[in-house]
């Protein structure tokens, strides 16, 4: 497996990026890795080059950049060349830590769409009380979505949690604002339908954002505005929640102290249940390769975990899957017809 890395994509690249890449390198023996980025920033950071390749690129793709036109006129960017890499066979798959904006322009425009997929859709793994988590998608790749689409996510979602994360019939939610069959809106009441109908998708009904954290679907699909807003809560209430823990310890003196220590362990445990960085990165499912986003914040041990992800796409052809789930499925593609009509 071959997997093409924008090396100087993120806040802290190329150092997390190498670090991440040669741990995984040397934690899985069939993967071998092309790093596109400055060179000389690069090799100094590598302790030895089996299976990598620098492929040197005179420019990069910058946050403030406008994603499209940085696609269109940064030829020689480390993004655009790992995308090209990828279109062109020489790559399996692609990570990148770099704007977001940027990279789904880079999927769009380089890589590509499956044939039946209108809007790929942004999918990361959350965490749930149980520690088992679920994916979400699509959480900001698009402002708006059709009921056909939230579809065609089920149908994605389904391949992943199975082929990624292990789950042998995955529940699909759908995200609304109650779990009766005639909540929400116009849209929401569409694709409510269209997913009970679907054939192969083991679907559960309306879930609600108060309480998918206790793990009712496996897979959540959503609107991109909704999955957005609900990431960024979920992940803005784990961060303060924690904060308050540890200021409660901290600040209640001798008491907190003790109790903070008694319940060490715990914390621990909690802290780990919610790290949102052990389940790599997002991905941008719908294109002809998987193609990974990790938060530019991210350190080696996320980079590293996106790569395992990464490697486990490519390992069970989870796109192919999809793409040959939709030549078998054109009913599937008759409920987008309809509903243009």
């Amino acid at each position: 497996m071959k997997i093409a890395i924008d090396a100087m994509g993120g806040d802290n690249a190329p150092e997390v990026v190498i670090a991440g890449v040669e741990k995984a390198r040397d934690a899985n023996k069939e993967l071998t890795f092309l790093l596109y980025g400055d060179e000389a920033k690069i090799k100094p950071l590598i302790h030895h080059d089996e299976r990598l390749t620098i492929i040197h690129t005179p420019e990069k793709i910058n946050s403030d950049d406008e994603p499209v036109r940085a696609i269109r006129r940064k030829k020689q960017a480390s993004m655009v060349l790992a995308a090209q890499a990828v279109k062109q066979g020489e790559a399996d798959a692609m990570v990148s830590l770099g704007s977001t904006g940027a990279l789904l322009a880079a999927g769009l425009f380089i890589i590509g769409r499956i044939r039946a997929i209108e809007r790929p859709g942004l999918l990361p793994t959350l965490p749930t009380v149980d520690g088992k988590g679920f994916v979400m998608l699509d959480v900001g790749a698009n402002a708006e979505n059709r009921p056909y689409h939230l579809l065609q996510y089920a149908i994605m979602g389904s391949y992943y949690a199975k082929d990624v994360r292990g789950v042998e019939n995955p529940r699909v939610g759908l995200l609304n604002n109650g779990t009766e069959a005639n909540k929400g809106d116009k849209m929401h009441q569409e694709a409510h339908d269209l997913l009970a109908a679907a054939p192969g998708i083991n679907f559960v009904g309306n879930v609600e954002s108060s309480d998918i954290l206790n793990g009712p679907a496996d897979v959540v699909v959503t609107d991109g505005f909704t999955g957005n807003a609900t990431l960024k809560a979920i992940e803005g209430t784990v961060r303060t929640v924690m904060h308050m823990l540890k200021g409660a310890i901290y600040e209640g003196g001798l008491s907190g102290k003790l109790g903070g220590l008694f319940l060490k362990g715990n914390l621990k445990a909690m802290a780990s249940t919610f790290d949102i960085s052990s389940y790599g990165g997002a991905v941008l499912l719908g294109l002809k390769a998987p193609l990974i986003k990790a938060h530019g914040a991210a350190d080696a041990e996320t980079v590293y975990y996106t790569l395992l992800q990464t490697a486990k796409m490519v390992q069970n052809g989870t796109v192919a899957k999809v793409a040959d789930y939709f030549d078998a499925h054109p009913e599937v593609g008759e409920a987008k017809t309809a509903e243009k009509a």
